[in-house]
């Protein structure tokens, strides 16, 4: 099948992430992948041997989801957001894909309402009109307002054949954090977590016996890393290592290296799964991908969510994950280097926690689920 999925990441980038984990389910299953992203540029992330198209790059004013930027950081204006508009426009008659999965929304990315809804009718007015299908993750920002939940309902129910929540239902079901109308209900399909393949340990044994301090890739974090730059030199017998996200890695890393810190101080890079493997231990924070990444290596972990412009979805993530061994929250109104030293040691004594991998295969029971639904309803059956 032809498959197009579209993504807009604002400030991180696991929805980007998560995307690529998918497209490669996808295009490994056999299956003609079209990934279209709208948000910018994610260096760490390997984007190749995929068919990958970038709309003109928008991300937010931090937590103000809002206010979008362009990436040096003017307004998006009208003309800026037509632009976007009339190439995916182009790039989906293009493609004349036969499924369409647009990621978080509609249940996120309200700001972008028109671009998405444009997408939407394009896809259904194709001669042989796109199966179309939402992806989220486990747990989402629960809506400020009733109503956001009540219009998601109503863009749901005209447009798409099916949600794909990527969790294991036994573990964390949608009304967790998002109210599931009968509607809603009965459009959800689990698929279990997406995550790649476990990592296997670094050809280099990097990341033995340090301290791994990561904020995913997004502008964010810098409380985190201030943080664990005091403990690093509270610490002289232990190796910290900061890896730093964000289009603005550069300038922070410069700043993280003149306060005379003995910790080492880089660019977030993309074998961090693999070091993870032979870790003491991670501080870092909560998002999706981040989650996975600590229970599929097991490494014992210290979690700051973010909790920055009222946030929830990181802290209920991290309350569920506390219950592990080896597995400590912290808030970011406690974070101080002492509660940090703390926590951290407190992790490392704890016992190591089971490893089920088979909870992870996520990516490909979403291509499995997405091809069924998809035949189903363009023979006009529907599916359930």
């Amino acid at each position: 099948m032809r498959v197009q999925i579209l993504v807009t990441h604002l400030l991180g980038t696991g929805h980007l992430s998560r995307a690529l984990t998918l497209a490669r389910a996808f295009q490994d299953a056999g299956h003609k992948i079209e990934l279209i992203s709208g948000g910018g540029p994610a260096p760490q992330l390997n984007t190749s041997s995929l068919s990958f198209v970038q709309l003109p790059a928008l991300r937010s004013d931090g937590v103000n989801f809002t206010r979008l930027l362009t990436p040096e950081g003017r307004d998006a204006d009208t003309a800026y957001l037509q632009q976007r508009t009339d190439q995916l426009i182009k790039t989906i008659r293009a493609f004349q894909p036969e499924i369409l999965i647009t990621e978080l929304y509609p249940f996120g990315r309200r700001s972008l309402r028109s671009e998405f809804i444009t997408a939407l009718e394009v896809a259904k007015s194709l001669d042989h009109p796109a199966t179309i299908l939402a992806s989220i993750r486990d747990i989402l920002a629960p809506p400020s307002k009733p109503q956001k939940a009540v219009d998601a309902d109503a863009i749901i129910a005209q447009y798409y054949d099916g949600v794909l929540v990527h969790s294991d239902p036994n573990t964390t079901q949608l009304n967790l954090s998002w109210p599931v109308s009968t509607m809603l209900a009965s459009k959800l399909h689990y698929t279990g977590f997406v995550a790649p393949p476990a990592p296997t340990e670094h050809p280099h044994q990097l990341g033995t016996g340090e301290i791994l301090v990561s904020a995913g890739g997004g502008n964010v974090g810098d409380a985190l890393y201030r943080t664990a730059l005091e403990a690093a030199k509270a610490t002289p017998d232990l190796t910290w290592r900061l890896l730093v996200g964000g289009s603005d890695a550069a300038a922070r890393i410069v700043t993280y290296q003149s306060l005379n810190t003995p910790a080492l101080i880089e660019p977030a890079r993309p074998d961090f799964r693999q070091m993870l493997c032979h870790a003491k231990a991670s501080v870092s924070m909560c998002g999706y991908n981040t989650a996975l990444d600590l229970l599929q290596t097991g490494c014992p972990a210290l979690i700051a969510p973010f909790d920055a412009g009222n946030e929830v979805e990181q802290s209920l993530r991290a309350n569920a994950l506390s219950q592990l061994p080896g597995i400590a929250t912290i808030s970011s109104a406690d974070l101080t280097a002492t509660t940090l030293l703390s926590a951290v040691k407190k992790v490392c004594a704890d016992p190591p926690r089971a490893i089920d991998l088979s909870q992870f295969d996520g990516a490909t029971q979403t291509v499995t689920l997405a091809c069924k639904i998809a035949k189903h309803t363009q023979s006009g059956k529907g599916f359930r």
